[in-house]
Formats: C-alpha cells, sequence, structure tokens
C-alpha cells in the first residue's frame, strides 16, 4: 500500500505534466492519482454523449463508431509499462530541450479496451494500407503562427495486432479527463507517444505519415550509432532501483535493494547490481514476471561492511541480449535514455 503522504510530483503546469514518484512503482498496479501525465496541449473537452470515431483513408467503408458501440466489442484487459519517451532527460549530459522529466515518467496500468484489429475490420482494409494515423482532439502551438494537431501512425502490422487496444479504463475505472477521456489507443512496448490520447480518428494510410509529431519530433537525433532521425519507437531495454530512495540514510545491517525492469522488445532475463558505482556487478534475484508487458521486479540482498557514502547501479539485459549501455546515450532531443540508474546513499 502506497503511504498517503505520497504524491504526484509535478513538473510542469502550462501544459500539466507530472511524474509518477518512485516509490509508487513498488505496487504491482500504480495507483490511479499517481500514474505519470503527459500533455502537449491544453485539455480537449469531450463528451461520450456526442463523442465519436471515424475510421477512414483506404478503407472500403468509411464509419463512425459511437462510445456505446465501442464499448459493446470483445474487449480484454492488459497490465502494461506506460513509459514517456523523455523519461530520465534530466540524467542527461548535457540536458536537452523539452519537459524536464527525472526518472518518474513511467507507471504501471492496467487497461481495458477493444483490439484496434476489431474496429478496422468493421471498415474493411484496402489493398495498398501501410499504416495507420490516429488523431487526438488536442492541439495547440507548436511554433510562433503553427498550430498542430497530436496525431501519430502505426506500421500496419502493428495496428491489427491482438494487444494494440483501443482503451476506456484504467485501473478498473473509466479513464479520466487527464489520461485520455473518453478513449486513447494503448501500443504494448512502445513509449508512451505512440499511445494517443482523446482519440478521434483513425486514418487508414498507404504512404507513410509525415506530420510533426511523426517527423520532427520523436525520432532520434544526433545519437551515436542511431541512424539520424530514426522514429522513437519501441521501449529500451532499462532498469530503476525504487527502494532504498536516492539520498537514503541506511543502518549498516542486511539491506534489500529492490527494483523493476522493463523492455519493449524482449522479456528481462537478467539484473545486475553494483554498491560501488559500477566498479563491480552482482546479479539480483527476478521475481516471477506477472505480464508479458509489464515491469520485471528484482531484488538484492545487501549487507554493507563499511559506514560512508555509495552509489548504488543497476543495470537490464532482456532476452534479445539487449543491455543497457554503460553511460547515458545523448541526442538532442533527449529521448530514449536507458543509461543505468543510479543512486546516492549513505551508510550509518
Amino acid at each position: 500500500m502506497v503511504n498517503q503522504s505520497v504524491h504526484i510530483v509535478p513538473v510542469t503546469e502550462d501544459p500539466y505534466n507530472a511524474e509518477t514518484p518512485l516509490s509508487a512503482l513498488l505496487e504491482d498496479v500504480t495507483p490511479i492519482d499517481l500514474v505519470y501525465v503527459r500533455n502537449h496541449f491544453d485539455l480537449p473537452q469531450l463528451d461520450t454523449s456526442n463523442w465519436s470515431l471515424d475510421v477512414n483513408g483506404a478503407v472500403e467503408t468509411p464509419i463512425s463508431i459511437s462510445y456505446a458501440e465501442l464499448q459493446a466489442l470483445p474487449a480484454k484487459t492488459l497490465t502494461i509499462a506506460l513509459e514517456c519517451a523523455g523519461n530520465g532527460r534530466k540524467g542527461m549530459d548535457p540536458v536537452p530541450g523539452g519537459t524536464a522529466w527525472g526518472y518518474g515518467a513511467v507507471s504501471i496500468v492496467e487497461i481495458t479496451g477493444t483490439p484496434v484489429s476489431n474496429v478496422l475490420r468493421k471498415a474493411g482494409i484496402s489493398e495498398g494500407a501501410v499504416e495507420v494515423a490516429f488523431h487526438g482532439a488536442d492541439s495547440g502551438v507548436v511554433q510562433p503562427g503553427r498550430i498542430e494537431q497530436f496525431v501519430r501512425s502505426l506500421p500496419l502490422a502493428v495496428a491489427l495486432h491482438a494487444d494494440t487496444l483501443l482503451v476506456w479504463k484504467m485501473n478498473r475505472q473509466l479513464l479520466s479527463l487527464r489520461h485520455g477521456f473518453p478513449v486513447r489507443l494503448a501500443v504494448s512496448g512502445w513509449y508512451g507517444m505512440a499511445s494517443v490520447k482523446w482519440l478521434k480518428r483513425m486514418e487508414v494510410l498507404t504512404e507513410p505519415y509525415t506530420g510533426h509529431f511523426q517527423r520532427e519530433h520523436y525520432v532520434y537525433l544526433d545519437e551515436e550509432g542511431t541512424q539520424q532521425g530514426d522514429p522513437v519507437r519501441r521501449i529500451r531495454t532499462r532498469s530503476l532501483i525504487v527502494s532504498p530512495g536516492d539520498g537514503a540514510v541506511l543502518r549498516s545491517r542486511e539491506i534489500d535493494v529492490v527494483g523493476i525492469a522493463w523492455s519493449g522488445q524482449g522479456a528481462i532475463t537478467q539484473i545486475e547490481v553494483s554498491v560501488d558505482g559500477g566498479a563491480r556487478w552482482l546479479e539480483a534475484e527476478l521475481d516471477s514476471p506477472t505480464s508479458p508487458y509489464g515491469v520485471q521486479r528484482w531484488r538484492h540482498t545487501w549487507r554493507p561492511e563499511l559506514p560512508g557514502p555509495r552509489t548504488l547501479v543497476s543495470r537490464a539485459r532482456d532476452s534479445l541480449g539487449n543491455l543497457q549501455p554503460a553511460s547515458q546515450r545523448w541526442n538532442r532531443l533527449g529521448y530514449g535514455n536507458n543509461g543505468p540508474h543510479a543512486i546516492a546513499v549513505s551508510v550509518v
């Protein structure tokens, strides 16, 4: 049970963005009022009584589906790690521009909705389709004199995946406005920018989408080892130390170092922990996984031999061999930072 004194951590007020406190990630599912919030613009005001989802573009029959009709379709529930692509931006050196996220732009959420494929098949997908663009109801100024709507696309195969959902519930509650009411997209294993909120339209495309949030933002620029302009897509392998907290003063006795790890590419297979800033690595114990798209919990029992300051670090490896890099990977827009998570503690 999360301590009642724990609150979401505001990052910006206009638009409102806020982080999950890391201690809340000890829970199997992050309490709804502590789920991180990512907004680009003001919140759109929508009403289920007149909301509908339009499906058009390269389809056999354009359709419009109401909120009630959507909820009548076969539904499923998944537990996923939802992470902002800018999570950990403040850990880069130098810190790139953009929302100054620490490490709490991630939450563990239970989502309920119907697969996108159930709706697309009602419209019928035309030959030659390659992508689906998802149009949110939010829009705003991105440059002086330039207004953009939030739109992202997915390759057709990803859009049709059985676990790509049109979601109306989070943590068994109807979506709140800040989390995308009445309906949002959820793309398991992808960074959060793909999970478009306040969904209004799905457009099937015969050419790749090239809008502002697809080609100008949410791309990797000037990152060593990454092709210039590569789109931000799947979540990179990552781990966090959740307990003890950064700055903790610990007594010299047996201490459980506890954390989580996740990846949008493969299952987590190994966690290593260092208690000396990365000079030596020790293998942590993995709990049994609870969801293919959630987080892997882990722990390491540490008995400090001497008092003094210590730097604890964790790193993860997934089933495809993806290992967290030894240092932060810098890029101009500050995306996908999955360098090892380090915290400072003092032993007395």
